[in-house]
């Protein structure tokens, strides 16, 4: 497999990634919080959009791909931060094998 040639200084945008943690409610249940793992440098690149209808109402979702170094327990279910917008893990590979980056396909929450 060839190798993907990727710019270091492009993974410049500071991103905070999070990990979701269930605390107590103090009624039995559990609500959900999140938890700061690492703050990490990476570059998003705009994949998709898409409008759906229905329901009398227009659900926008936009599809991104976040490049990072390499690091252990980034995982589907996580997300990441960046100032006001949140960005939700759908999928993590490395894109060419070589143990260099990890290439996640991302959901903007919020939309």
């Amino acid at each position: 497999m060839r190798s993907t040639f990727l710019d270091p200084g492009a993974l410049r945008i500071e991103l905070s990634l999070q990990a979701a943690a269930l605390a107590a409610d103090g009624l039995g249940g559990h609500i959900q919080t999140w938890q700061e793992v690492a703050t990490v440098f990476g570059l998003i690149e705009p994949v998709s959009q898409a409008s759906r209808l229905g329901a009398d109402q227009t659900l926008e979702e936009n599809t991104h791909r976040i490049t990072i170094r390499r690091r252990d327990h980034v995982l589907p279910g996580m997300r990441f931060v960046r100032l006001a917008r949140l960005f939700e893990i759908l999928t993590v590979h490395d894109p060419d094998e070589s143990g260099r980056y990890l290439s996640c396909r991302v959901r903007e929450a919020g939309q």
